[in-house]
């Protein structure tokens, strides 16, 4: 096995039942985020043989252009996430929410969580991967109940009953693309490796391809978040630990995307070759899924009066996005939304870190009663404020040049669903707006006053989505555009 990809999965899986022994303190946070910066080394160091030498692995374990990227992305926001962590949860356990074992539970569920996300990515089993999804799953339960109030239970229990019904779907999809390459893959033991499926992807009985790909995009869908199975998402955000909430929306719901997207490249493969009716219908029920998440969770950002529900469905909104470019399938379109999907990660992650110091300011979640940010802190201020112009797509970041693409690739092939993105998009702002403004310019309340708060991931992270608007870097672009020429069939540069 190439001696990096095993160092970017052996990190964390060592990680994690050493975190289960070494208790609750400090030494546990450092260890937490010693553990994550090693984890990003191995995966930058994998990141460069691939970008050197092309994909890695082919057994059981698989990295080329387009997993290797969410590799990095998700070693780098674990350990920023990490960072962040380690003065958060003390100033939790100094309020009493959180006890010694549940610190401990926490710190082993967080390397967990990590470990099953980059096995997702790197497997190259569709079986394993469902496997991996399904572990991440059981770590964020964990997670999301830490607390144990009533409502994370409750949560916790959603989450774990919805995400357990789609991926009951997902598994009866991969059931039935086992069914298909069984007739075209003599050896057994390889006719669920997805190397061997994309190269026969052809050959595989279009119906039967069809109809595995609306259980997978049911069964993962409901990770992903997209409506009408987004339910269990803003419950999860609201109330678990404010850095699983960045790292559910920057890590878990990409990954469950990423498993959508490999699947639909064998599909489009054997509907292309086939005789049916819609050799593009994988593609469609892409569209059509990711636009209902993009404007129902628009119209849902008006409603809201908890902070971090507020920027969950600020979540599934963009997911919806995602979700639609990659259905649309053209390389712009595709080079669009890798781009979204790494400076949305960055973005929401860092907004998630500055809620979580804005709602450990004002003792309370309540969008009502968070007021004045600048006045009584103004580096969260500043934080949430820039993150939001960030994340509504305001030029000169990085969101606003992958939308710019998004808009411009459906213009090309749909022009009449233009008019929907944009509306969907002004709605989105001012559904963020109306309850941003009075949070961070509003009076300052008498008992509001400033904690000890760590603000350099929010900082790194926006500083790159800053970058990324502005100038894209030559490596990553080449990048992006091999990663556009797997997933679409031909690059954009």
């Amino acid at each position: 096995m190439n001696t990096a990809l095993l160092a970017t999965l052996g990190v964390p899986a060592a990680a994690a039942p050493l975190l289960a022994l070494a208790g609750a303190g400090a030494r546990a946070a450092h260890i937490n985020a010693a553990a994550s910066g090693l984890g990003f080394a191995a995966a930058a160091w994998l990141a460069r043989e691939v970008f050197a030498r092309g994909p890695v692995g082919g057994g059981e374990l698989y990295v080329d252009a387009f997993n290797v990227y969410l590799i990095l992305l998700t070693a780098f926001v674990g350990l920023t996430t990490a960072v962040f962590s380690g003065p958060y949860m003390a100033h939790e356990a100094a309020r009493g929410r959180v006890g010694p074992a549940r610190m401990r539970l926490y710190h082993a569920s967080f390397q967990g969580f990590l470990f099953t996300m980059l096995l997702a990515l790197a497997t190259n089993n569709l079986g394993v991967l469902w496997v991996a999804l399904e572990g991440a799953t059981l770590a964020t339960v964990l997670l999301v109940s830490l607390y144990r109030t009533p409502e994370s239970v409750e949560a916790a229990w959603k989450y774990f009953i919805l995400c357990g019904v789609g991926i009951a779907q997902a598994l009866f999809g991969t059931v039935l693309l086992y069914f298909a390459a069984a007739r075209v893959v003599p050896d057994p033991e390889r006719a669920l490796l997805w190397t061997e499926l994309h190269a026969r992807a052809t050959e595989l009985e279009p119906v039967v391809m069809g109809f595995a790909f609306v259980f997978v995009l049911v069964g993962y869908g409901t990770k992903v978040g997209l409506v009408p199975l987004h339910n269990w998402l803003p419950d999860a955000h609201s109330e678990g630990p404010t850095p699983i909430s960045a790292i559910l929306s920057g890590l878990l719901l990409n990954v469950a995307l990423y498993a959508v997207v490999r699947i639909k490249m064998l599909a489009d493969g054997a509907l292309a070759a086939g005789s049916v009716h819609d050799p593009a219908l994988a593609g469609r029920l892409m569209m059509a899924f990711g636009l209902l998440s993009f404007l129902v969770a628009g119209l849902f950002l008006h409603r809201q009066r908890d902070i971090k529900r507020l920027f969950s469905y600020s979540s599934i909104e963009h997911m919806g996005l995602m979700t639609f470019a990659f259905g649309l399938g053209s390389p712009l379109a595709t080079f669009g939304a890798l781009l979204h999907m790494t400076v949305h990660s960055l973005t929401k992650s860092a907004i998630f870190v500055t809620v979580g110091h804005a709602s450990q300011i004002a003792g309370t979640q309540s969008l009502e009663r968070i007021r004045g940010l600048i006045s009584t802190q103004p580096a969260v201020g500043w934080g949430l404020l820039i993150g939001a112009v960030a994340i509504a797509g305001f030029p000169p970041f990085g969101i606003f040049a992958s939308e710019f693409l998004l808009l411009t690739a459906t213009m090309q092939s749909w022009p009449w669903l233009t008019v929907a993105l944009l509306s969907g998009i002004v709605v989105a702002f001012a559904g963020l707006f109306r309850h941003m403004h009075p949070v961070v310019f509003g009076p300052r309340p008498q008992d509001q006053s400033p904690i000890p708060a760590n603000m350099v991931p929010v900082a790194v992270h926006l500083a790159i989505v800053l970058w990324l608007g502005l100038a894209m870097p030559g490596f990553l672009a080449r990048w992006f555009d091999e990663a556009t020429r797997l997933i679409a069939g031909s690059g954009l540069l």
